[in-house]
């Protein structure tokens, strides 16, 4: 796990440094630096070391320097692709470094290596003799790879703020359109960023860089599909084993370290699931299991983890923390985030990753698990939205959001107000738009009235609409499944988790991510996913002999913040926001908050998402 940085084009070696001092925190263990004298080609690394300390330094090249590489990441099969290199006649000089499998396997399989590999991964192949720089992105985007390409030079690295210290980049404007998708959305969807012509890399993705010309190609290696006419062989009672063995393989894989590893444990199914995998492979007792709890009852689910650790018998440990107090810690935790992002559980997921990185380098989460299997809320009232579309007259919407509206206001955690009026949001618009208007800060009509400009729905939700669009299943469940999977997953949830962790030097892995699982996923019919009004059914089929019944039954709660309650007494921070006409905005977000502060509306999320690009945007 790692940061890497590194330009082809205009620049020099002090620019390179540069750029690489910011990734301090993503590699504490090392460094390392490659100006290529052929051609103009920087690379730049810090290293955080988990798997052969050794013989893992990078950049890394093959015996005759022909193949270099800076990685990001870590690849779960590499013994099993080093054997096969092996055969092939490759000979390595490390003893089991997971980088010099993908040196030897560029030689080997080119571009067909990606498809080959079973990890998190985000990194930069040269290879000297054709002349080309190549980017690949991991399938569902758990390491973050960011590119500018620009007439004298094409800048990449792991996070904006390393690109943004390239003299090419110094300047770069804010781009008012992705402003107006982060509203929309709570994120900003790939291939977006804050910044004009500053892009992320789509999952599953390469870009070759010409190093002659810095002309760019950009194709996809692998994408996430649901709708496939062929689902597994055998009854459901199969396919739930059949579940349950993949997913202890993916969890024993991702149990290798030469440094102290540990699980998160929240207590809901997914990191339950986890731990009893990988009881399966250590001794219970040298498990090391990490949560937080809250001292208000409606966000703590810390009883519910610690039932779980006895059931299992891991080494537990819990923090209680007091929300009013980590409330300080806000604003240095929304400065680190590099990319803003507007989901409040930031501050929970940043408190838990500083507890385990006390005492591990490497810890196993539970991501994926919702967007597989079908986990979240808006899965269950699917099918009653589409008797609501269709059965209740559209002038009649209005009507039942404004008493929706009036509903008294609740503070607690995932509270019936709230999920109500988030429910009733997508209704009366397109399908398509639904997910998206459900996630949301603020809609359409607010986006414009916030902005004083006219705001298209089409062109504001055009990702999620073309997911929607793309997905070759017609049915509702299939394409929110993948709504999910290939839209918020990589932008919110992976976005959170590689922010939090890697910000204390702390490798997060997630083994629902694995290649076995994921695949068999895609062929699960989606009535197995969502039976009636139960999400994860056939997952809970899969774990009804690992873990209690209790916890496989409880509702999802999430991982909250009291945040209704503290912007009540909190002042949104007042710095502009470049490229909007900042006067208007202080002036209409000083009666969004007075509206919040007496209960006349519920506006959290578009409170803490004016937060996030305040404390997160470069000037």
């Amino acid at each position: 796990m790692c940061g890497l940085a590194g330009f082809v084009g205009a620049g020099d070696e002090n620019d390179l440094r540069t750029m690489i001092a910011t990734l301090v925190h993503r590699g504490p263990d090392g460094e390392g630096y490659y100006r290529d004298h052929h051609a103009p080609v920087f690379l730049g690394h810090r290293r955080l070391a988990i798997l052969d300390p050794v013989g893992g330094h990078q950049p890394m090249w093959d015996a005759d320097g022909t193949v270099g590489i800076v990685f990001n990441g870590e690849i779960y099969n590499h013994r099993s692709l080093r054997k096969e290199l092996e055969a092939l006649g490759h000979h390595f000089a490390s003893d089991h470094a997971d980088t010099e499998v993908l040196v030897h396997g560029w030689k080997v399989w080119g571009n067909d290596l990606f498809i080959r590999l079973d990890g998190m991964f985000a990194l930069a192949i040269f290879d000297r003799n054709a002349g080309v720089l190549t980017l690949a992105r991991d399938r569902f985007g758990e390491k973050p790879l960011y590119y500018a390409a620009r007439p004298d030079a094409v800048i990449f690295g792991s996070e904006l703020t390393a690109l943004l210290e390239h003299p090419v980049l110094k300047g770069v404007s804010v781009s008012k359109t992705a402003l107006q998708k982060f509203f929309a959305h709570g994120f900003f969807p790939a291939p977006r960023t804050p910044y004009d012509g500053v892009h992320k890399l789509l999952p599953g993705h390469i870009l070759s860089i010409d190093a002659k010309t810095l002309e760019t190609k950009s194709n996809a290696y692998w994408r996430f599909t649901l709708g496939d006419p062929e689902p597994p062989s055998g009854t459901e009672e199969d396919w739930a084993a059949e579940l349950n063995a993949l997913l202890a393989d993916a969890v024993t894989s991702r149990l290798e370290a030469d440094v102290p590893l540990g699980l998160f444990l929240s207590g809901g199914i997914d990191s339950s699931a986890v731990l009893s995998c990988a009881a399966d492979t250590l001794e219970p007792s040298s498990i090391r299991t990490f949560a937080i709890g809250f001292s208000e009852t409606s966000f703590d689910e810390s009883p519910w983890a610690e039932e779980m650790a006895l059931h299992v018998g891991s080494t537990h440990q819990v923090e209680i923390c007091d929300l009013d107090a980590a409330q300080g810690a806000l604003p240095s935790v929304l400065t680190r985030l590099d990319e803003p992002l507007g989901d409040p559980s930031i501050l929970p997921t940043s408190l838990l990753c500083v507890f385990a990185r006390k005492n591990v380098t490497v810890a196993l989460s539970g991501d994926g698990g919702d967007e597989l299997f079908a986990g979240y809320d808006p899965f269950r009232i699917l099918r009653r939205a589409q008797i609501y579309e269709r059965y209740v007259p559209r002038p009649v919407h209005s009507a039942v959001r404004v008493i929706a509206a009036a509903l008294p206001r609740s503070d607690s955690n995932m509270s019936f107000d709230f999920v109500l009026n988030r429910g009733l949001r997508g209704l009366k618009h397109p399908e398509s738009e639904w997910n998206a208007r459900w996630l949301g800060a603020l809609e359409p009509d607010d986006i414009a009235a916030l902005f004083n400009e006219p705001v298209d729905a089409e062109s504001l939700y055009s990702e999620a609409i073309s997911a929607w669009e793309a997905c070759p299943s017609t049915h509702i469940v299939d394409k929110t499944l993948d709504f999910y999977t290939r839209f918020y997953l990589p932008d919110g949830i992976l976005t959170k988790t590689d922010r939090a962790s890697m910000a204390v030097g702390l490798e997060a892995r997630s083994p629902f991510l694995a290649n076995g699982v994921a695949d068999f996923a895609q062929r699960l019919p989606w009535h197995t996913k969502l039976r009636g009004r139960t999400g994860k059914w056939i997952l809970k089929q899969a774990l009804r002999d690992r873990i209690p019944a209790g916890i496989l039954s409880r509702q999802k709660k999430g991982f909250g913040i009291p945040l209704a309650r503290w912007l009540k007494t909190m002042d949104p921070p007042s710095s502009p926001i470049p490229a909007v006409d900042n006067t208007w905005l202080r002036g209409r977000w000083a009666s969004h908050k007075a509206g919040h502060k007496i209960g006349n509306g519920d506006d959290r999320l578009a409170l803490w998402c004016w937060m996030a690009l305040s404390h997160g945007l470069k000037p």
